[in-house]
């Protein structure tokens, strides 16, 4: 696997960090030529100093071979460009983007960024898991949007509960990954049984989100 990363501070260093852990080759692209050397010395990677936004640089990064596109700079507008440049000029179909403002989430979707991460977003959920609120709770979307992977938490009443997967007829494209429930976690199976407070993570399509959702937990949420 062939990673480019482009961008500045700490995110950049550890997520190189786990890159190098997993074996991954990687070029690293950051604006600032003091980082780029510390860099260079703490992580297996080829480093550049250059705007990562700019179809030569990203090309002799080696753009041409890389599988994998991640922009982790600090505006919103850098990493969509930086990203839709590296899919159009290069093809490098897993691009992801580091989003810093979560309206723009379902924009760069929409414009064919592969995955984003909103640390707005996750810090809230974050909040909401911690202070017990929502039972349903966004985690990812993939593929463009074409794919969502939810957290739900089964509350009194959910008309799943003591139900097994094969009774629940959900609708097609939707998948129940794994239950977890104290602190273990299974991946369900038809005879699989649903109780109070059991935590699924759940893979859906848009289409059939509300209608899977709505057999879980029921029409009150």
């Amino acid at each position: 696997m062939y990673v480019i990363i482009i961008g500045e501070g700490r995110r950049v260093y550890f997520l190189a960090q786990e890159f190098a852990e997993k074996g991954y080759q990687m070029a690293i692209i950051t604006p600032d030529e003091t980082e780029a050397r510390l860099l260079s010395q703490q992580v297996r990677a080829t480093v550049m100093v250059g705007n990562g936004t700019e179809l030569a640089v990203q090309e002799e990064a080696g753009a041409r071979k890389a599988d994998a596109f991640v922009a982790l700079l600090d505006r919103d507008e850098d990493n969509l460009i930086a990203c839709q440049l590296a899919q159009r000029a290069f093809g490098i179909v897993h691009t992801l983007a580091l989003i810093h403002d979560p309206e723009n989430e379902t924009i760069f979707q929409q414009l064919g960024v592969s995955a984003t991460v909103s640390v707005n977003r996750i810090i809230a959920l974050m909040l909401e898991e911690q202070i017990g609120f929502g039972e349903v709770t966004s985690l990812i979307s993939l593929a463009r949007g074409r794919v969502t992977i939810t957290e739900i938490v089964l509350p009194a009443g959910a008309p799943a509960l003591e139900k097994t997967l094969s009774e629940l007829n959900l609708p097609e494209n939707s998948l129940v990954a794994a239950i977890v429930r104290d602190d273990d976690v299974t991946i369900p199976h038809g005879a699989s049984r649903f109780l109070p407070s059991d935590r699924l993570i759940l893979i859906t399509q848009p289409d059939t989100y509300d209608e899977t959702v709505e057999a879980l937990v029921g029409k009150h949420l």
